[in-house]
């Protein structure tokens, strides 16, 4: 368990939100998979909930938007990665061959955002914390582990990346024969990685919810109406790929020790 107070360094992957068509059926969705309670949130941007564990804010659910579906329509979770200065750092990404979607906001007195999107076209958001440094929980059942991206030319993804956040990149002994890379911090920190494959549809960062039992979480999706992929184990645990009521997909892991990697 990992409990957050305090800006995570440049890049760290801090919060998750997702934009829903229906509120209420999301709420009785993802609570009846990790048991979170809701507080209900304004902002110039519009109305948004912000989701809870044990009292912790872990997520954000809001009302959906053009910008939510990948080109490809999809919806998935919508990582932001942390900054200390969001205009700045929006300038980078530009400059760096990125684009920026929509300008940096303030979201109430909790932080401000800009949603962004990288060279290969994957979305993201940038979040430089006030009131609200990120994910007050991690790296424990019922809260975000880890974001990856994946994408069909990770190349310059990477070289994106490592400029604008200054990631070294690190190949995975653990898994041969895929394409993947480590982005880690200067400081050494794990903060994802980025997966090459080649068939797939668009560039995408996936995120990964830890629960205390795969096999267990696969059949609470399905009984509160989403779908669930056959449980793998895999070289970090056991996983399983879940879409919720709305077609947004995710990935769940249980692990064989609480050591993780994710946000610190």
């Amino acid at each position: 368990m990992s409990k957050v107070s305090t800006n995570q360094p440049l890049g760290t992957p801090t919060w998750i939100d997702l934009g829903v068509p229906d509120l209420d059926r999301a709420k009785a969705f993802y609570r009846a998979l990790f048991g979170w309670e809701y507080e209900e949130r304004s902002a110039a941007t519009g109305p948004f909930t912000l989701c809870l564990l044990r009292g912790q804010r872990v997520a954000a659910l809001r009302p959906v938007t053009a910008a939510d579906a990948d080109a490809e329509g999809e919806s998935w979770w919508h990582v932001h990665l942390a900054t200390d200065d969001c205009d700045r750092t929006a300038k980078q990404i530009v400059v760096s061959g990125g684009t920026v979607l929509v300008p940096p906001a303030d979201v109430a007195d909790l932080g401000r955002t800009a949603v962004v999107a990288d060279p290969t076209g994957a979305r993201f958001s940038l979040w430089q914390g006030r009131t609200l440094a990120g994910c007050e929980l991690v790296n424990e059942p019922c809260a975000l582990v880890r974001n990856d991206l994946a994408c069909p030319d990770p190349g310059p993804a990477r070289r994106f990346y490592a400029t604008v956040f200054d990631f070294t990149l690190d190949g995975n002994d653990d898994l041969p024969g895929f394409d993947f890379t480590f982005l880690r911090r200067p400081d050494g920190h794990e903060i994802g990685g980025i997966f090459g494959d080649p068939a797939a549809p668009a560039s995408r960062w996936q995120t990964v919810f830890e629960v205390a039992d795969t096999d267990e979480l696969v059949a609470l999706a399905v009984a509160a109406g989403g779908t669930a992929g056959t449980p793998e184990d895999a070289p970090y645990g056991r996983m399983a790929a879940i879409t919720d009521p709305f077609g947004t997909s995710f990935s769940v892991i249980t692990r064989p020790s609480p050591a993780g990697q994710g946000p610190e």
